[in-house]
């Protein structure tokens, strides 16, 4: 008596039906249209069958074998997908980082460019994340698994790179929690100078209230990250309420934290527009909202600039992350990503321009505040020295037209009016008052947020009410941020690997837990230091090696056209030839171009970061340590190392089973678990007498 066991693994295309592919267990056989992928080289199917045309025992039953675990979630709804992939892509990146790049590079200019870079290269690549997901519904690991088992260290990498911005992006949120637990007071704890036994700190005194309250209260920090210092308390506890926070969100995966996205996205749009309603109301709006669409168009002359844009749109979309594919795989195949791919990115877009509005509207607020106080302050100097009127002496030659009596009353174009023809000469001490100088002083990143908007904020009616606003937006915005990154770890993984899918509920806790032990390396007194350096350094240049590796695999490896072949046939309709050319050429080589510049600013410019001296007062920059550039280099190489490893071990595994070959059938044995994801080229048959 003899039984036959059959099992044959194809490549498989991206949506469309080709040559049968046949997979049996002692009992069954199961029937499966696959293709085999023009790399590989696979065997195809009728290389099993006998003279006779008989694949092994015609009495198996042929049944159903799915392509994809057959618990897999899925939306409720389009509008939870929407939420989610919205509530993912716009981030705190969109607050503080896009509004500081268009006020550094040309304003308008820059929103310019930036929308070229979006329409050319970022929603392009974002619709092939889009389509990948939505047509093999995998993770990022088992999308590029399933396009050739040669790609699957690019999905590997991408789960890497997302675990480095996850372990780092909740500290900043566990600092919004901070912020947003410090609100609940009046006056804000950041409002004025702490007394030291009736003398104001030195420190705060040297900088300002708030500038203090961020180095020294907040965050404790040492003057270099050679000085690590111990934990700070308060912080490790916000990072372990974040994480828990998460953890809750993702229990169930996307059926809890879909639910949670129904605030998390839109709570922070609804405090945007009161944000921006109150700032168009203050003085010195208009003027901050002209400055930031004045545009200097000479700026497009600049690589650095063109550097910065690309890296937002790269960043601002999550391309690499392997969350947007995570999502997409959750939808049915007929959903129309091409039309969410427009949709999500210009949402992204408005977002960031609504956000830029409400910075420069308050901003220029404080700018105009900060340059009347320092027109009182002039003429309060002026007419100590000079008295407060007309009269015998300088005074007669210099008298301004203002009253020097009331130093508030004085408009600031009259006062500079009178600087530029008079005061500058005078024998007096007095300063340009100049509203575009203070407006140019703008901070970056986190400083924008918890130093810059922070003090402008203080400075309006109603103070905490408006703070405990702002850092709940915050939160939300991170945490719906955090919600697809998470995602971008835990699918892929629960994808490739049963016992992890079996075990999904334990696998997100203890990847939550794992994330805040090593969070933990952030909550020292140095940790900002190494946040700066893997926001900088570590997760940015791993992830635009990702983003070109799944550009070629696709564009060239693949084929654009076959690509567009497989969309069409999931979504009834043929998208335009245009995006071959944009994927073939256009992205890749904007990504190569922005990855080489990155590694030559790297190379020739010693990498740097801005440190808060004690004693200055002030920031200031300071090169990494040899020991940094060690362990920042180290990182960046574990996160690629996948990729070549699994080409590596890909190739000799279809080496070693060709040669196991013999020359009447195949010798190697399969296991179950090969039979239910058939992403391997490899063809193995074995027969066994009992």
């Amino acid at each position: 008596m003899r039984n036959s066991r059959i099992a044959i693994f194809t490549q498989v295309p991206l949506g469309a039906s080709a040559l049968p592919f046949l997979c049996s267990r002692s009992v069954g056989l199961c029937l499966m249209e696959k293709q085999p992928f023009p790399l590989e080289g696979a065997e195809v199917a009728a290389s099993l069958l006998g003279a006779d045309g008989a694949a092994g025992s015609s009495e198996l039953p042929v049944t159903s074998c799915p392509s994809e675990p057959p618990a897999r979630d899925g939306w409720n709804s389009k509008v939870e997908y929407f939420l989610a992939q919205v509530g993912f892509s716009v981030g705190l990146g969109n607050v503080w980082r896009f509004p500081y790049l268009c006020h550094q590079n040309g304003g308008g200019a820059f929103l310019l460019l930036y929308v070229l870079l979006m329409l050319l290269v970022g929603i392009p690549l974002f619709f092939l994340e889009l389509a990948a997901g939505q047509s093999i519904r995998q993770g990022s690991i088992g999308v590029w698994k399933h396009i050739s088992p040669k790609l699957c260290g690019i999905g590997y990498s991408s789960c890497v790179v997302c675990f480095y911005v996850a372990v780092y992006y909740n500290v900043i949120i566990s600092w919004s929690l901070f912020y947003l637990g410090s609100s609940f007071q009046s006056p804000l704890p950041w409002e004025q100078c702490p007394e030291q036994g009736n003398i104001t700190a030195a420190e705060c005194a040297a900088s300002a209230p708030t500038t203090f309250f961020w180095y020294r209260t907040a965050l404790d920090i040492t003057d270099s990250i050679e000085e690590t210092g111990q934990l700070n308390l308060p912080l490790t506890c916000c990072l372990l309420a974040a994480w828990t926070v998460v953890c809750l969100g993702m229990f169930k995966g996307i059926k809890t934290s879909a639910k949670v996205m129904y605030f998390s996205s839109i709570f922070p749009y609804v405090v945007l527009l009161c944000f921006l309603v109150r700032g168009l109301l203050l003085d010195g709006a208009r003027e901050g909202i002209v400055h930031m669409f004045y545009p200097k168009l000479e700026i497009w002359g600049s690589v650095q600039v063109w550097r910065q844009a690309a890296t937002q749109v790269f960043f601002a979309l999550g391309l690499g992350f392997g969350s947007v594919i995570a999502y997409s795989s959750y939808n049915p195949r007929s959903n129309n990503c091409h039309r969410d791919a427009f949709t999500v990115s210009f949402i992204n877009f408005l977002t960031s321009l609504l956000a830029t509005l409400v910075v420069f509207s308050v901003l220029g607020f404080r700018a105009k505040n900060t340059v009347m106080t320092c027109v009182a302050s002039n003429v309060e100097l002026f007419s100590r020295q000079y008295g407060p009127g007309p009269g015998p002496g300088p005074q007669e030659r210099w008298a301004p037209s203002f009253n020097v009596s009331e130093p508030g009353s004085v408009a600031l174009e009259e006062y500079r009016s009178w600087f530029h023809a008079h005061g500058a000469r005078g024998p007096w001490n007095l300063t340009d008052c100049d509203l575009e100088k203070e407006m140019q002083k703008g901070a970056q990143g986190t400083g924008l947020a918890f130093i810059a908007f922070t003090e402008a904020m203080s400075l309006l009616p109603g103070s905490p009410f408006w703070s405990a606003l702002f850092f709940l937006m915050l939160l939300n915005l991170g945490l719906s941020t955090m919600f697809g990154t998470m995602e971008g770890i835990l699918a892929p993984l629960a994808d490739s690997f049963k016992v992890l899918a079996r075990n999904k509920t334990k696998l997100t806790v203890g990847g939550c837990v794992l994330g805040f032990l090593i969070g933990l390396l952030f909550t020292q007194r140095c940790g900002n230091y190494f946040v700066s350096m893997f926001d900088d350094y570590t997760a940015t240049l791993p992830l635009i090696m990702v983003v070109v590796c799944e550009t070629f695999s696709v564009s060239w490896l693949y084929g654009a056209d076959r690509f567009l072949d497989d969309i069409e046939g999931m979504l009834g309709w043929r998208p335009s030839v245009v995006y071959k050319y944009l994927w073939k050429y256009v992205g890749l080589l904007a990504m190569l171009g922005l990855l080489a510049a990155s590694l030559i600013r790297m190379v020739v410019q010693r990498p740097t970061y801005l440190a808060w001296s004690q004693e200055k007062a002030s920031e200031e920059e300071l090169q990494y340590p040899d020991w940094a550039l060690v362990l920042l280099s180290l990182l960046i190489l574990f996160a690629m190392m996948p990729v070549p490893l699994g080409f590596v071990h890909a190739t000799l595994r279809s080496r070693a089973a060709r040669g196991a070959r013999g020359p009447a059938g195949f010798q190697a044995v399969p296991t179950a678990d090969e039979c239910e994801t058939p992403l391997t080229d490899v063809t193995d048959v074995e027969q066994t007498a009992v």
